[in-house]
């Protein structure tokens, strides 16, 4: 049996560490809980966090604090797989977050809690809200879909010909997303799922609400404080609203990559 080892990670890891478990995987952590020495020597799968790094330099470690060097772990990779979250490390890597299964599986906390956040952010109802949507994507479509059920007035820009034919075919109104400046103040609130500069200052969102869902950010967040503009930027949604569904989505990705492994 393929051993696997976690490194760092937040209550996402903890979960997906405690359903590999439980599914008869053998599983061993190093950062993840206090005190734990997972060999990276003993290890055939290594498994690093979503997000796997924020600073670049060291393993994502909330729960912890330990400090992994990411050099520490390519100067063991020997020929192991190493499963990833936004970070390459050659040619054995496999990086889920390219994954469609999973990322499409993620977009629903995501598009949950920005729908929370939302709704308990604004002193009116979604139903008849004036909505646009930023991108039309894999978080976008999932997001629509839920907007949709709360009977919201629904705009989506786009870029691509093919997205704006699909959005007709479901009677859904649609702008070019070079349009979504001079727009933004006929909406009440403003959901982004890409990752460009697509506003200069916080005050061309005019009396717009908008949830930034993209790791970019489509404007300078260091702006928004101490002014009128109601804007946050809101990344890793998942582990912070949903961990325990998150969690399961992430071990059920895990656990068919390990078994292609196999």
């Amino acid at each position: 049996m393929k051993k696997v080892l976690f490194f760092g990670g937040d209550k996402r890891s903890v979960t997906a560490f405690e359903t590999l478990k439980k599914s008869g995987f053998s599983v061993e952590s190093r950062g993840l809980f206090r005190g734990d020495n997972g060999d990276i020597n003993k290890a055939d799968i290594i498994v690093l966090p979503v997000p796997s790094t924020k600073d670049g330099k060291t393993v994502y470690s909330p729960l912890t604090g330990e400090s992994i060097l990411l050099d520490y772990i390519k100067e063991n990779v020997y020929g192991r797989t190493v499963i990833t979250a936004n970070y390459d490390l050659g040619e054995n890597t496999v990086d889920i977050m390219k994954l469609d299964g999973f990322a499409y599986l993620n977009a629903v906390p995501t598009a949950e809690g920005a729908i929370a956040y939302a709704i308990d952010n604004t002193p009116f109802t979604l139903w008849k809200s004036r909505v646009l949507v930023i991108g039309n994507g894999r978080v976008a479509k999932v997001l629509i879909s839920r907007l949709e059920a709360f009977r919201c007035l629904i705009t989506v820009s786009a870029r691509k010909f093919k997205d704006f034919a699909l959005l007709d075919t479901e009677n859904i109104k649609y702008i070019d997303t070079s349009k979504v400046k001079e727009t933004a103040g006929s909406f009440d609130i403003i959901f982004n799922t890409v990752d460009a500069r697509l506003f200069g200052s916080p005050g061309e969102l005019q009396n717009a609400l908008l949830i930034d869902l993209s790791s970019m950010g489509c404007l300078d967040f260091s702006q928004v404080e101490g002014c009128a503009a109601k804007a946050v930027k809101l990344p890793a949604l998942p582990g912070k609203t949903a961990p325990e569904t998150a969690g399961k989505i992430y071990a059920d990705t895990l656990k068919t990559v390990i078994n292609l492994q196999t």
